[in-house]
């Protein structure tokens, strides 16, 4: 299935080809400022940790009274009847969260997934998102791969995931209004407002929800406010997603509201808003399902610190919301994968494995995430005495103690292994499996622990069976994190940390328990343990913090091939491959190849594929497996028309990013009012004795020195650095390539060159374009127009004068909402780069225009890739605002 959509283009990299200075970035708004600062790591770090350091000191307070042995009695002496009725709701909150994505499937993309199908894949959806919680990944995403995966063109998949969310927050508004309109006994404790008030924004809260309905009417609405434009759903299906979110948050909120000891679960209203508010802190812990956060918060809530029962309450909770869906999604998931892979030629099993594949990915992270916390818990909590009885006279103590050990810090080394299954990394699956092995052992030689020996093996045998969706090969470590995920495995091990501290309070802490190696000495191993689980957790953030992003490997060596190839291309800017800056991905039989640049995240091919189409179409092919494999992007910078039917066939989305200007030399003339300023430097130097010259390829290296002096002189003046990838650099190696043009002043030395890239004598294209002090004003202009005129009379066809980015994206208010975007920048972006100078200056020529485009993932790829290729060129940010590095002219 093909995605037409086209996103936002972001802002290329191109933009440094401009022929005059970059004028500087203006100031930074209070907007700006606040955006940076709430996006700056320390914040993003800092801020869920302080949640969550807040949260587990008031658990850690609340309970500090209660004794561990009278919550697991009190979890023992559940009633059945209440458990029963929690798993009842349970279900049907995930009945009515499912039906999110069948109402607005069927209302923005009608036909294409069943409803059955919506309906298993949004319960599967949120059951394992709600698992690993929305630092590991946000259900939308996996669910949107999933749709689009089954059909659904991926604007329409976005669109239908974001109508979704509205059901949350109509359904969490009409249950707020209702109970603020009836306020019923004890809703005054939370909401410490005045009757009459509390009834009048209840009353609000209803007739917004009623305007808005009557205003989104039969058809919908198109929302356009300051630039933010989204399509609302018709008055039905919002009616019907409001109606879902009140069933989803009502019966998610009686799930535990039912397991809550009798004393404390007689006030609902007032239970329910302190419900919505520990979901809301538990999300901004980052905590996977918000774990000691959403606890500490509805113990403080509702007033009861030491409560053993309130604890049971809440372990009971966690296992029957959390990890009932998680165990139903799972067992599903592994049918149906099972079922699909032995009917495998047959058209409905490999639809269904197309429409499981996306979820089976973060499916794993969860089995992974499981296992790893199992094994932290045991460690965490006594053992059972008389198993180690049993051990005591098998097996020395030591091997018992090194055990112990052992399955703490690989606990954790399976927490950090979930996000390389959720990446589909080959290697990921086989150190899961590794340490799964070692869990199996370790719980059975620590303390006979047979049930978390079997979830081992339950663990080990679904990863087996999925091993087909784990095929990606990446250079880096898969026990690198990023910061999302520090944050969140950070804060999953401090929650099993205070368990372990909350089980062994009893135990007068002192020095002799860290060296304490006894039988009953359990505080002592579970000291250890969490010792080395950290230590372990220290090591993986510290590496991921000094491991630097692969970067361009050095200068590569030219295959002759390539040289074959670009020696019979009549694209002259494909000779920046001889820049050596690149990778080559060359047709076996040498008919073509494609450079590209490998940035750790994204492979990106600079421009079209160089050689016979036929050819050219297999390695487009080729490179996008290769980055599949590797679990990269793929994207393909500043391509032409010519292939974007076969970039369109695997699902890239197509951004126009500008348009390239070319001159005709079969009909070009000097004449005309617009070539007066070239005509005037034309002449002035001649007559003042200024000469223009060719230097053969062959006798660059003589004037290397001289040549290298101006580029060095050119670049101080311009206080700009080399760059790279789309763009030629100053190198010996590159430079011997080329024929130079030179401009000499009247005693004979050079005062301004340009390299000359030859499109097989077709097309010609000027890289480098420096000069220094002695040049005067006109100087650049006049060597431009001898170029020009010299490449007429050597028989060239084209003359290409570069890119205008931005250019010529069309604006109209029906246009996509991200080519809008780049036409206001084109038109009002001049503070921060001269767009339109650019192709005000080139347009002088009379030229031809023809596009060029970004072929790259949908949605926020786009961005990604853009802010890649910006890397690759310019070093980043500050390389693009910064002043002009790689002028075209003077």
């Amino acid at each position: 299935m093909t995605k037409t959509q086209e996103p936002r283009p972001g802002k290329p990299a191109e933009a440094a080809q401009s022929p005059t200075e970059t004028s500087p970035a203006p100031p930074d708004s209070l907007g700006a400022r606040l955006h940076r600062w709430a996006e700056h790591p320390a914040v993003k770090l800092g801020l869920p940790l302080l949640v969550l350091a807040i949260a587990v000191l008031v658990l850690h307070k609340l309970a500090g009274d209660v004794s561990p042995a009278k919550v697991v009695a009190d979890i023992g002496g559940a009633s059945p009847a209440a458990l029963l009725l929690a798993l009842a709701a349970t279900t049907a909150s995930y009945l009515a969260i499912a039906f999110y994505d069948v109402i607005s499937l069927a209302a923005v993309a009608p036909g294409i997934v069943r409803a059955r199908t919506a309906y298993l894949i949004g319960g599967a959806g949120y059951a394992i998102s709600n698992l690993l919680g929305v630092s590991y990944l946000t259900g939308g995403a996996v669910r949107l791969r999933t749709y689009v995966a089954a059909g659904v063109p991926f604007h329409r998949a976005a669109l239908a995931l974001g109508t979704s969310w509205s059901g949350f927050w109509t359904g969490l508004a009409a249950l707020l209004g209702l109970l603020m309109l009836f306020h019923p006994q004890g809703l005054s404790g939370v909401l410490p407002i005045a009757p009459g008030l509390e009834s009048l924004t209840g009353i609000a809260l209803l007739v917004a929800l009623g305007v808005l309905m009557a205003v989104l009417g039969r058809k919908g609405r198109h929302l356009s406010w300051r630039g933010i434009e989204a399509d609302l759903p018709r008055a039905t299906t919002a009616s019907l997603l409001m109606l879902a979110g009140m069933a989803d948050l009502l019966f998610a909120s009686l799930t535990l509201w039912v397991l809550l000891p009798p004393d404390l679960g007689g006030n609902f209203a007032y239970f329910f808003v302190i419900f919505m508010a520990a979901i809301g802190l538990g999300i901004a812990s980052h905590s996977p399902g918000g774990l000691g956060v959403f606890e500490a918060t509805v113990i403080a809530g509702l007033g009861a610190g030491a409560r053993s029962d309130l604890l049971a309450a809440l372990v009971l909770y966690r296992v029957v919301y959390t990890l009932y869906p998680f165990l139903v999604a799972t067992l599903g998931l592994a049918v149906g994968w099972l079922w699909a892979q032995r009917h495998r030629f047959d058209g409905a099993a490999d639809l269904a494995l197309a429409v499981m594949g996306p979820l089976i990915p973060p499916l794993a992270a969860g089995v992974s995430l499981v296992a790893g916390v199992v094994l932290l818990l045991s460690g965490s909590v006594p053992a059972e005495g008389s198993r180690l009885d049993l051990l005591r006279d098998v097996l020395p103590l030591p091997l018992v103690e090194f055990s112990h050990l052992t399955a703490s810090v690989t606990g954790v080394l399976l927490i950090v292994l979930a996000r390389g299954l959720f990446q589909r990394l080959t290697r990921a699956w086989i150190m899961a499996l590794i340490l799964l092995a070692i869990g199996i052992v370790t719980s059975l030689v620590k303390g006979l622990e047979w049930e978390q020996a079997a979830t081992m093996v339950i663990a080990g045998a679904l990863l087996i069976l999925f091993r087909q969706a784990f095929y990606r090969v990446q250079d880096a470590s898969i026990f690198r994190l990023d910061l999302r995920w520090f944050v969140s495995v950070t804060a999953l091990v401090v929650a099993i940390t205070w368990i372990g501290f909350f089980a062994y309070k009893h135990v007068e802490y002192r020095d002799a328990l860290w060296w304490q190696f006894a039988w009953k000495g359990d505080a002592s191993r579970f000291l250890r343990g969490t010792v080395g689980a950290s230590v372990a957790l220290a090591i993986i953030a510290l590496g991921s913090i000094l491991g630097s992003r692969k970067r361009l490997r050095p200068r590569q060596e030219i295959p002759q091939a390539v040289r074959d190839i670009l020696a019979g291309s009549d694209d002259a800017e494909a000779q920046l491959t001889l820049m050596g800056d690149k990778e080559v991905l060359l047709d076996p039989e040498g008919r073509a190849f494609i450079a590209y640049a490998d940035t750790g995240r994204a492979l990106i091919a600079r421009a079209d594929p160089v050689g016979e189409e036929e050819a050219a179409i297999d390695l487009i092919w080729a490179l996008r497996e290769k980055a599949d494999r590797m679990g990269r992007l793929c994207a393909f910078y500043g391509v032409s028309p010519r292939y974007l039917p076969v970039f369109l066939d695997m699902g890239l989305s197509i951004v126009k990013i500008g348009e390239t200007a070319r001159i005709d030399l079969t009909t070009f003339t000097l004449d005309g009012p617009k070539k007066k300023n070239f005509r005037y430097a034309l002449s002035k130097g001649q007559r003042d004795g200024y000469r223009f010259e060719i230097l053969p390829a062959a006798e660059v290296p003589a004037h290397l020195p001289e040549l290298r002096a101006i580029s060095d002189a050119w670049l101080a003046q311009k206080q700009g650095e080399e760059k790279s990838f789309a763009l030629g650099a100053f190198t010996e190696d590159y430079i011997v390539n080329f024929d130079i043009a030179v401009l000499r002043d009247p005693d004979g030395a050079i005062i301004a060159f340009a390299n000359l890239l030859n499109g097989a004598g077709v097309e010609i294209c000027i890289d480098l374009m420096r000069y220094d002090g002695r040049c005067p004003g006109w100087g650049m202009s006049q060597l431009f127009t001898e170029m020009i005129l010299w490449a007429q009379a050597q028989g060239f066809r084209w003359f290409r004068l570069g890119n205008a980015p931005f250019s010529g994206i069309e604006r109209h208010r029906l246009a996509s909402i991200w080519h809008r975007l780049g036409g206001f920048l084109y038109e009002h972006g001049e503070r921060i780069y001269s767009f339109e100078g650019l192709r005000s200056f080139k347009e002088k020529w009379d030229p031809v225009w023809s596009p060029h485009y970004l072929a790259s993932p949908g949605g926020l790829g786009v961005p990604r890739v853009l802010y890649e290729v910006n890397v690759l060129i310019s070093g980043g940010v500050r390389g693009l605002v910064r002043r002009d590095s790689k002028e075209r002219s003077g």
